[in-house]
């Protein structure tokens, strides 16, 4: 009888090892997800919840993703959840990931497989092409997440491009300004519609920026504009510095580190620049909001939307190098996605735990695109999020994003007939246009952080923070789609 009994198990045993072999083959062979058919599981969650997350995803959904982006995995690990930044601890797991990761995938050599390795926050890439290896660090405690580091959503879809300008947000042309939409003050500086909308001149009684650096991370400073560069310190601008960066890989080939230099091949990083910080001098151009501050200018991107792997590596070592700068109070961020990316989102809290305002711009449309709700990185709670609404009312502007994680709105859209938006200065050298979008709003928001800060040297984030908050109109509310709205920059620096 036990021979029987002993017989039967072996039997049973061998059957469910067939069975679970069986089963790991047909998974091994399960057929590739298309790029369509990930983009349909992305837009379905954002349609039905605002919002998605690869963490949320079954292994085969990641694999499929990775295998269609280049084989880049994101792996954000640490001590917990939480934990974002480097340490010792940290570095050892670092270190036992990737041997984790080469068993798996038989790689026999350190160095192989990764592509990058963060020094400051706890983030690597690394190529992988098994979907076990997908399993085992979706299973493993010190993994915070993994992403489809290559994965490119709008690359085939690109009805969903955010814009300011276009399907990029970048734009190189000029316009011959109505004297409608500015006003000339001394020594011979136009002063924007909007400024006025928003006290901004006024307040310049009682502080112009000076002492405080605002960086402006984008698509970087033309060299074509000299307001921006040797001009940059002139008239009653006189005092102050401009500093140029750049982060951005412009490459097809994901492990280049061939970085394309500090100047704007687009045309937004320069504008932003303006609205924020442009000189205030006798040469009859566009003035910015914090006329004597300090700029540092980092290109870290193509254009407004994070949608690269080389943008979202750019944006990581930007806004950690600024974090680590003890001069920059304010950062400024016109550009997004539909949803979070993981480095970008440490690299964020990273700078937000060094005492950083950053203000990031709440989604700028194409109008079929409008319905998306307040996008990445606007959307996280460590960022300030600024959306545009028309002049003297809060309806939210032609293009722009609303929802309940905006923090301040901007008047950036003229309702005298014309629609123009806000004058800044252009590409070109001595010449101006019209931008407009929550990416202007962004950049003005910043500006007058920069003003309060400036005022209040000693003060910390969360104070002018504050302050800026008790100048707006809907403060100590906040409505439910423009948060507290305009903010009185007079008031803001009383």
């Amino acid at each position: 009888m036990k021979k029987q009994l002993l017989s039967l198990a072996i039997v049973l045993a061998m059957f469910s090892c067939s069975n679970n072999e069986t089963l790991e083959i047909a998974e091994q062979q399960k057929e590739l997800l298309s790029k369509k058919e990930i983009n349909t599981i992305i837009k379905t969650s954002l349609e039905s919840t605002g919002d998605f997350n690869w963490g949320d995803q079954e292994a085969h959904t990641i694999w499929s993703a990775v295998k269609q982006g280049e084989d880049i995995l994101t792996i954000g690990y640490g001590t917990s959840k939480n934990n974002f930044a480097r340490s010792a601890e940290a570095e050892n797991i670092k270190n036992e990931i990737i041997q984790l990761v080469h068993s798996i995938e038989n790689v026999s050599a350190k160095g192989q497989t990764e592509l990058y390795i963060n020094e400051t926050i706890n983030v690597i890439d690394i190529r992988v092409t098994n979907k076990e290896t997908i399993k085992a660090l979706l299973k493993d405690t010190r993994v915070r997440y993994i992403e489809p580091g290559g994965y490119n959503f709008l690359a085939t879809d690109n009805q969903a491009r955010s814009s300011s300008e276009g399907s990029s947000g970048c734009g190189y042309g000029t316009a011959t300004l109505s004297t409608n939409d500015y006003r000339t003050v001394a020594p011979g500086a136009r002063v924007p519609w909007s400024f006025d909308a928003h006290n901004i001149p006024q307040a310049w009684s009682h502080s112009t920026g000076a002492g405080v650096t605002v960086a402006i991370v984008d698509s970087g400073l033309s060299p074509e504009q000299k307001w921006m560069n040797q001009y940059f310190n002139d008239g009653y601008s006189s005092g102050r510095t401009v500093q140029k960066y750049g982060t951005f890989v412009d490459s097809w080939w994901a492990w280049s580190n061939n970085y394309d230099g500090v100047n704007d091949k687009c045309g937004h990083g320069t504008k932003m620049a303006a609205v924020a910080t442009a000189p205030r001098n006798n040469d009859n151009l566009p003035v910015g909001v914090a006329y004597n501050a300090n700029l540092v200018s980092y290109r870290s991107v193509e254009n407004v939307v994070i949608d690269d792997y080389h943008e979202k590596r750019g944006i990581v070592e930007a806004l950690t190098a600024l974090a680590n700068r003890s001069d920059v109070k304010v950062i400024s961020m016109s550009l997004g996605y539909p949803f979070s990316i993981g480095n970008v989102s440490d690299a964020v809290k990273y700078a937000h735990s060094k005492g950083k305002m950053i203000l990031a711009a709440g989604g700028t449309s194409t109008s079929v695109t409008t319905w998306y709700g307040v996008i990445f990185p606007a959307s996280m709670s460590e960022t300030v999020a600024v959306t545009g609404v028309k002049e003297n009312q809060y309806n939210k502007c032609d293009v722009c994003h609303s929802g309940s994680q905006i923090d301040f709105t901007v008047q950036m859209q003229r309702t005298n007939g014309t629609d123009n938006k806000i004058p800044v200065l252009s590409y070109y050298n001595g010449q101006a246009n019209y931008v407009g979008g929550s990416s202007v709003a962004t950049a003005t928001t910043a500006g007058i952080a920069a003003l309060v800060w400036s005022k209040h040297p000693s003060w910390s984030r969360e104070q002018v923070l504050q302050k800026m908050r008790e100048s707006a109109d809907f403060y100590p509310n906040k409505h439910s789609e423009f948060g507290y709205g305009n903010i009185d920059a007079l008031k803001a620096v009383q």
